[in-house]
């Protein structure tokens, strides 16, 4: 199992750049897949960036590729989500996730979530 803490999200305008982090207790962090999900009020929760244990596979959902990038730091226990040309659809509660594979993420361990807010 893996704690996750979430970064505090922010307010940025439309076009702007944000950069989420979570942190990760647990021995076990560099052996786990990592993820981040949204959910806007009222919403179904969706998936927006993956990357495997060792970095070497990313995915993304296609309405922010090109635009955000999903990175991790294993000696720190971070991972990342570096969201640029920010659009105010993006705007939503961002959670990420932990869990053995990239398939598993849903089932996995959660941070509590961060807000991220767009002006348009």
């Amino acid at each position: 199992q893996v704690q996750l803490v979430d970064s505090w999200g922010g307010l940025v305008q439309a076009g702007g750049s944000l950069r989420l982090s979570c942190v990760a207790s647990g021995r076990t962090f560099s052996s786990y897949a990592m993820g981040w999900f949204r959910q806007a009020s009222g919403k179904e929760r969706e998936f927006v960036a993956a990357i495997s244990w060792s970095g070497g596979t990313t995915v993304y959902a296609d309405s922010v590729k090109g635009r955000y990038t999903i990175s991790r730091d294993n000696a720190k226990k971070t991972v990342y989500l570096q969201m640029n040309r920010l659009k105010p659809e993006d705007r939503d509660v961002y959670y990420c996730a932990a869990d053995r594979t990239i398939a598993t993420l849903e089932s996995g361990d959660w941070g509590q979530g961060t807000q991220v807010t767009v002006s348009s």
